[in-house]
């Protein structure tokens, strides 16, 4: 049974820069570890040395021509360069956007001349300038901040430049962010083809930072693992803003993996452990031996997402001895509720996050009562300030009332239960998929007619992609056929598992196509 805690009192951290963060946590302790990167074989950087790396970052770009304020997109996979140059981005005052790189080419193309970025920064390992070619302004690769001696030089990259400047450059450089400043553009699947961009200024960043560490109870004594990508707000506002908060010790990885889970948290005695519905699935159903699941350090992980069932969230702490915490948020509006280390309810999302405005309303907009169904809406200080369309255009979202597209129930003791969605969103191992992209790649196909994308149940990934498809009269497709079509032109995790035919889609009367008829059709073929 979870620690009555109800009565903690509220924190209430002042908002602070990143400036004045590094600045702190460095004269603490310069010594102590600040970020651990897994796939680097343990490559490590401390307080001390991350601030005086951002610091240097600072000074390039004053050097080059960047203005506070201004945007600096990001081409990286995760790995600890990333996050220096992140650091380094926030504390000289300009805004950062991280484009994820399993996005589609084209859509990364097309957002970098969207966001306009002053300056483009890409990691070595990508084909950088293809991506910016298009790009006015300058771009310039990164790659291992801390050359040994006799390793390869690349005078055109980032941190050999930086190698080059004296000490405690850029230490004097006073710009540095605000509360209100732009902080951060990052993409998200939404329910159109082409990714939106989102945008973010500094408050809202810190007031989810503290509703995480409400959430979860993180102090500068924890250790946490993160291997998700920075680029989704998730990571941004349960690992890294908590991290930069507190000056815990950070560890990272470039994705989940099962063989090396337990390895990383015994050997670094990981204290938390970001999760989704993917990885709780897959733990509960290729679990190791149980000699190999002791890990005595790690007291928590969470699930966020999409919704864990009580049986699974009661397994999962049975099975590992480690308090599970559900969680609920979106992209455009950070987080939405959760269960808190002190309080929570198995097979709910757990209370309203603070710094927020929570309502649930009806079809006609009036609020709910409690135990009555209807949509979550989602204001205040702590969501978007807009949006960014592929083409540029800004949305102003900074006084709007976010409507989620979810379905949910408070009950009397204030725990939200999520019921449904009103999207048709598929959610596949934490990451939003929009169906009309997969429909708009199959339509291409000279042999199909009809086409529609749909989610159905998976034991790991929570949901897959499941295509249904109608084929032009006189044309023959098989599954194989369809499958290789949609990986030229998808990323995998978007590509459809499973390719059903039928002579005709459902349709509504004006023509719209039934996707819960057929995932109805899905289930019954499943019997």
């Amino acid at each position: 049974m979870p620690l009555d805690m109800s009565n903690q009192p509220e924190l209430a951290i002042p908002f602070e820069s990143t400036r004045a963060l590094l600045t702190k946590w460095q004269a603490r302790d310069p010594g102590k570890t600040a970020i651990v990167d897994l796939d680097q074989n343990d490559k490590s950087i401390t307080w001390g040395q991350l601030a005086n790396e951002a610091d240097k970052v600072a000074q390039y770009l004053s050097d080059n021509g960047v203005k506070p304020g201004e945007k600096v997109a990001v081409l990286s996979d995760e790995n600890i360069e990333k996050l220096i140059v992140w650091m380094g981005i926030w504390r000289f005052g300009a805004a950062i956007c991280p484009l994820n790189v399993e996005m589609n080419e084209v859509h990364l193309v097309e957002i970098l001349e969207g966001i306009k970025p002053a300056l483009t920064l890409w990691h070595h390992e990508l084909d950088g300038s293809k991506l910016t070619a298009g790009l006015t302004n300058p771009a310039l690769k990164f790659g291992n901040w801390n050359l040994e001696k006799g390793d390869a030089i690349d005078a055109g990259e980032l941190f050999t430049l930086l190698a080059g400047y004296p000490d405690r450059a850029g230490a004097d450089i006073e710009s540095e962010n605000s509360a209100e400043d732009l902080s951060c553009i990052f993409c998200t699947s939404g329910t159109t083809s082409k990714p939106k961009s989102v945008v973010y200024n500094h408050m809202a960043y810190w007031l989810n930072g503290l509703n995480t560490l409400d959430m979860l109870g993180l102090t500068e004594d924890d250790k946490t693992l993160e291997y998700r990508s920075f680029g989704w707000n998730s990571a941004q506002i349960l690992s890294l803003m908590p991290w930069l908060q507190t000056g815990l010790t950070m560890h990272i990885a470039k994705r989940f993996s099962r063989s090396r889970f337990f390895d990383w948290i015994r050997h670094h005695e990981i204290t938390f452990s970001a999760g989704v519905p993917t990885v709780v699935n897959m733990l509960l159903n290729e679990p190791p031996p149980e000699d190999e699941r002791e890990v005595p350090s790690l007291r928590l992980m969470t699930c966020s997402t999409a919704p864990l069932s009580p049986d699974q969230w009661e397994k999962f702490e049975s099975m590992y001895g480690v308090t599970l915490l559900q969680l609920y948020g979106m992209s455009e509006a950070g987080w939405i509720c959760g269960n808190r280390h002190y309080r929570r309810q198995m097979g709910t999302v757990g209370p309203p996050a603070k710094h927020q405005e929570f309502i649930i309303v009806d079809g006609k907009g009036n609020h709910c009562p409690p135990q009555s169904e209807g949509e979550i809406t989602i204001g205040g200080p702590q969501t978007c300030m807009g949006t960014v369309s592929p083409k540029g255009a800004f949305e102003d979202l900074s006084t709007a009332r976010i409507k989620t597209g979810d379905l949910g129930i408070m009950d009397e003791d204030g725990f939200v239960t999520v019921t449904g969605r009103t999207k048709d969103l598929i959610i596949r191992g934490g990451v939003n998929i929009a169906p009309l992209e997969i429909d708009n790649v199959l339509l291409k196909n000279p042999g199909i007619r009809e086409a529609a994308a749909v989610g159905v149940p998976d034991k790991i990934y929570g949901e897959e992609v499941v295509a249904y498809v109608a084929v032009k009269n006189g044309e023959s497709l098989t599954e194989d056929d369809v499958k290789i079509w949609c990986t030229d032109s998808l990323p995998d995790f978007k590509a459809p598992k499973q390719v059903h035919f039928l002579d005709d889609l459902p349709k509504s009367d004006r023509g719209k196509v039934l996707r819960d008829e057929l995932k109805d059709i899905w289930k019954a073929a499943q019997n």
